[in-house]
């Protein structure tokens, strides 16, 4: 369930990840710690996340928190990168990642199923290919709600 103050948290920093030049990946409030933890996902279109990119979307983020005052009481900012075991969006993820274990998700079935999971070939116009032992996979594209990174651990 998403925190009530998330929507204003995206509204707040998508603009200032625009003009930093990055882009907001997503937003969480975890309240069950002490203080309570909002973390700033965010992503740059072209290159790896510097440190110096969450050093400056924290700093420009924390003052217009500051200034609007949403949060009552004292809360840990963190600013970083959403790594890698999360689901892939971007042509660039896709083409990163290119290779690498994949699970795709379905709003509904298609062809008796509604998950599959094999090596990534590529993600085009109208479907997601994945290599699964030696058969390509073609699930339309309209129907894929996800494409996440198999945990390989």
């Amino acid at each position: 369930m998403v925190h009530p103050l998330i929507p204003h948290v995206i509204d707040l920093a998508q603009p200032l990840t625009e003009t930093l030049g990055l882009q907001l990946v997503g937003a969480v409030f975890y309240t069950h710690q002490q203080p309570p933890v909002l973390r700033v996902d965010i992503c740059h279109p072209d290159r790896d996340i510097s440190l110096e990119d969450c050093e400056q979307m924290s700093r420009a983020l924390e003052s217009a928190l500051d200034a609007i005052d949403i949060f009552p009481d004292a809360y840990v900012l963190e600013v970083s990168s959403p790594g890698i075991s999360r689901s892939l969006t971007t042509d660039r993820e896709f083409i990163s990642f290119k290779g690498f274990p994949v699970i795709v998700s379905a709003a509904e079935p298609y062809g008796g199923k509604q998950e599959w999971t094999g090596k990534l070939i590529r993600r085009d116009d109208s479907s997601i290919q994945i290599n699964q032992k030696g058969r390509t996979i073609s699930i339309p594209r309209a129907l894929v709600t996800k494409v996440q990174l198999e945990d390989q651990q």
